[in-house]
């Protein structure tokens, strides 16, 4: 296993729509487990396959981190085909966008259609703090980023912080 760099804001591959994954090959495996690997060390709770510059439909995912890497859900090309009319807020923060945190409500619970990396077809509900992450990464496969639920204001607070920090690492 290998640990990949997690691209971070303004990168634009973090933007990118990302294509269908291929399940079963020896490749998508290995993002599996490289992912897996660079969540834990982050260390984060999701992890999308954009955020490590490989725009293709596939995520994982563990609340409990690398306390209880045990069970991981990992999920390509993933869908929602149901979400709970009930609303859970959350302060949501990314591995890609350092030091931002943004107040997000999203439906408490999903069911969740994908591939496993063999390419079987599954089902799941996830409710909760489990249901939050799936939707956090699914929306990096789209290319949309916590910075895009932020008020203006914040946007604007955060866009110059970043154009800051890299000003300061081309000196």
């Amino acid at each position: 296993m290998a640990i990949l760099h997690v691209l971070t804001f303004p990168n634009p591959v973090l933007r990118e729509t990302c294509v269908e994954a291929v399940p079963g090959t020896d490749e998508i495996r290995k993002l599996a487990d490289d992912m897996l690997e660079t969540m834990y060390i982050a260390p984060g709770i999701g992890l999308a396959a954009p955020q490590v510059g490989v725009s293709v439909r596939m995520i994982v995912v563990n609340i409990m981190g690398a306390s209880d890497d045990s069970d991981p859900h990992i999920l390509l090309n993933p869908e929602i085909l149901q979400a709970d009319e009930e609303i859970t807020a959350f302060e949501e923060g990314c591995l890609s966008l350092p030091e931002l945190k943004v107040h997000i409500e999203r439906p408490r619970m999903v069911k969740v259609r994908f591939q496993d990396l063999g390419g079987a077809h599954r089902e799941m509900l996830a409710e909760d703090l489990l249901a939050i992450a799936i939707q956090h990464e699914m929306d990096h496969l789209e290319g949309r980023l916590i910075l895009d639920y932020a008020t203006s204001i914040r946007k604007d607070q955060y866009r110059r912080k970043v154009k800051k920090l890299l000003a300061e690492r081309s000196i």
